[in-house]
């Protein structure tokens, strides 16, 4: 487990800045304690500096994961955020999208979101504008990408998409194997 490059840090706080904005200094600047992020086998873990010290007694080989998983680097070096990072980026999301209950469903089996399936979606959300996606009660169910602006989804087709799926709640069951390890 090692602190992130430069290089990673960028690549990782502009994934995280398409979701919350300016929000990420919150993320680190917590009331309840200092928090950083470390890099540990590709993936990117969002741990208490406390809980930090006492992590550096396990051998690598034998630490699987601490913290939080916020996603991991592919090899290509992108960086790829994972469903385990919704509980954090959603009270800071600046743009979000809400699914009629109708849709819920399908985005949570990991399909993209219709226009007919579109609650409701902020303001001013632009075009490839990272979005979070909650249903009608505010319970967030994941993350994607908006396919069309706000202006564009009035006016949009029934069966056009605006909102690419990134990822849902459902990775959980579909997925367990392969978040964490």
């Amino acid at each position: 487990m090692r602190p992130l490059t430069d290089e990673e840090t960028k690549i990782f706080f502009e994934k995280l800045t398409k979701y919350i904005g300016e929000n990420v200094r919150l993320l680190i600047d917590r009331p309840d304690g200092a928090y950083c992020f470390r890099l540990h086998r590709d993936r990117v873990f969002y741990i208490s500096e406390k809980l930090l010290k006492h992590a550096v007694s396990i051998d690598r080989d034998h630490l699987i994961s601490i913290g939080t998983c916020f996603g991991k680097f592919t090899k290509t070096r992108k960086f790829r955020l994972h469903i385990t990072a919704l509980d954090y980026l959603a009270p800071y999301a600046q743009y979000k999208i809400w699914l009629k209950p109708t849709a819920e469903q399908q985005f949570v089996y990991g399909n993209h979101i219709m226009k007919s399936g579109l609650g409701r979606i902020s303001e001013s959300t632009a075009k490839y504008q990272g979005v979070v996606v909650y249903n009608m009660a505010d319970v967030p169910l994941g993350f994607g990408v908006a396919a069309k602006a706000t202006s564009e989804c009035r006016h949009a087709e029934p069966m056009a998409i605006v909102c690419f799926h990134q990822a849902d709640v459902g990775e959980y069951i579909r997925a367990e194997d392969t978040l964490v390890g």
